[in-house]
């Protein structure tokens, strides 16, 4: 762990002093005071009391404020502006670096899934994990429906009643809007209803070999406090359905910590998604590389295939686009 991050861990806890720094972290009090200066200059204010060094009452978005207190094994680079986080954060794992969150305040050339272009102006959360996981390729859905869990569950922790679009989409449910339960939908909770605008989206991409993973980038993109007029038809923020703007840092470190969590324990994701979908139980159309499959979705099997059950038979879709059909559609 760099001195920078110690040091945020250290001051969560309270006021302290140089020298206890020093002792704390095993470094001379000038590697202290420069760790202090620089995260002044990245906009931590970090104030010197005659207790010692505390940190500021609202850490601001940005690198040092994203990480202080965060619970996850991650280290932030933040940009103001950048052409796409998961561009950034391939490039960091060609240079050999993982665990590492590449956050922007805007993206200039975000993509969706298909290679879709994906609108990101200033005040979303966009951002990408770079991780290793020690797993196989096969397994490697597993991580995107991880990171569905965790933005879904970071959306319910703001009071929005979220659900999962299988693989990946986070949307807003159809029949209401804020909640004050943050626990709809989780286990032991009733889910949420069956779909509605788009609040969130997530782009994995990775390199590897048939037996292991060399890197995975999670690439998340939501709709936070952006006016809703700035985005696409269909889609909708956080700011509009809470009716105030959402702290991003208080939300994005909840997305970091629970998708730390879900991934040490792969086991824990498919229940989770599946508490919190919003595409089982309904008549689904999903377009594939070479067919069509239009039926009732009724599962997902790892590492991750929506199970359909058509007029005729029982099929298990591992990658596709699906839409929702109402009863009146003509493909329903």
């Amino acid at each position: 762990m760099d001195t920078r991050r110690a040091l945020l861990d250290a001051l969560a806890d309270g006021p302290v002093s140089g020298p206890s720094l020093a002792a704390e972290l095993g470094v001379s009090r000038a590697a202290v005071w420069k760790a202090v200066e620089g995260l002044r200059e990245e906009g931590f204010a970090v104030e010197s009391t005659d207790d010692g060094y505390v940190a500021p009452a609202d850490p601001g978005y940005g690198a040092p404020g994203i990480e202080f207190a965060l619970d996850a094994p991650y280290t932030v680079e933040y940009h103001d502006t950048l052409s796409s986080t998961n561009t950034r954060a391939r490039a960091l794992a060609e240079s050999g670096a993982s665990d590492v969150v590449v956050v922007a305040d805007a993206q200039t050339g975000g993509r969706g899934r298909l290679n879709r272009s994906w609108v990101a102006p200033s005040g979303g959360v966009w951002l990408s994990v770079l991780t290793a996981p020690a797993v196989s390729t096969a397994r490697a859905p597993q991580l995107t429906l991880a990171a569905a869990v965790a933005v879904a569950d970071a959306c319910r922790a703001v009071g929005v009643d979220a659900g999962i679009k299988w693989p990946n989409d986070v949307l807003l449910e159809s029949e209401g809007g804020a909640s004050s339960d943050p626990n709809v939908g989780r286990e032991g909770h009733e889910p949420v209803g069956r779909g509605g605008q788009k609040l969130a989206g997530i782009l994995t991409e990775m390199e590897g070999e048939a037996d292991r993973v060399a890197w995975l980038v999670v690439g998340v993109g939501v709709n936070a406090n952006v006016d809703p007029s700035e985005l696409p038809a269909g889609a909708t923020s956080l700011r509009a359905v809470c009716g105030d703007p959402i702290d991003r840092r208080a939300f994005v470190r909840d997305v970091l910590e629970r998708y730390a969590e879900l991934t040490a324990d792969l086991k824990a994701v498919l229940p989770a998604w599946r508490n919190r979908a919003l595409t089982l139980g309904r008549r689904v159309r999903v377009e594939t590389s070479t067919e069509t499959v239009v039926g009732e979705a009724v599962d997902v099997e790892p590492p991750g295939a929506l199970v359909v059950e058509t007029d005729a038979e029982t099929v298990r879709v591992h990658a596709g686009d699906c839409t929702h059909l109402r009863a009146a559609d003509p493909s329903a």
